[in-house]
């Protein structure tokens, strides 16, 4: 199993990035915004579905992967390391998104939840994102396929609690996830986070 250290660290590291927002919570705060914090926990538990999936299918086709090309680990964590600082400068750059102009869902209960799970296992960015994270914080030395799964199921207990706190809290929080320079500092915090996570990664390894 994960040694203890690499789990906190994990742990922690998979928080912040859960709760930079992105198409999962954009989707949640419009559904909370425009019809209640029911509709937003909804689309959490279709967009945690369509994460289990995504995670599971990944978790395989990583395990082989990583356990085929062990003696090139240390590159590949070197390239996650670099994904991760080239992520979050993209960030920084991007044109910031209001989330107030996101269309909220309009069908019924499990329109919702369909349109959260399909939201969650299409983006084709996460499968690179994962495969970039998650070997930074495999210990070689113990079997990959246990430490793994208990990633995945980590990454989606904590996804699902952060994005329920989002729909939550919403209301609460309109101010400060509407409008462009929201937008526009929303963008610099995640890249900011994203280029501390790679670069601290780097670090730790050498």
């Amino acid at each position: 199993m994960i040694s203890y250290d690499l789990y906190i660290a994990y742990v922690l590291a998979t928080s912040a990035l859960v709760l930079m927002p992105g198409p999962i919570v954009t989707l949640t705060v419009a559904n909370s915004l425009a019809h209640g914090a029911g509709r937003g926990v909804l689309t959490v538990l279709g967009s945690s579905a369509g994460t289990g999936v995504l995670l599971g299918l990944g978790a395989l086709g990583m395990a082989w992967m990583l356990t085929a090309l062990s003696e090139w680990i240390v590159w590949i964590r070197w390239i996650g390391a670099a994904y991760l600082i080239f992520l979050g400068i993209k960030q920084w750059r991007a044109t910031p998104v209001d989330l107030k102009d996101a269309h909220a869902d309009k069908g019924p209960v499990a329109s919702v939840l369909l349109h959260g799970f399909v939201v969650a296992v299409t983006n084709p960015k996460t499968i690179l994102f994962y495969v970039a994270f998650f070997p930074q914080f495999l210990d070689t030395s113990r079997p990959l396929g246990p430490q793994l799964w208990l990633m995945c199921l980590t990454f989606v207990v904590i996804a699902m609690v952060l994005d329920s706190g989002y729909a939550i809290l919403a209301g609460h929080l309109r101010r400060w996830l509407t409008g462009s320079e929201k937008g526009r500092l929303r963008n610099r915090i995640t890249g900011s986070l994203l280029m501390i996570t790679g670069a601290g990664l780097a670090l730790v390894r050498r």
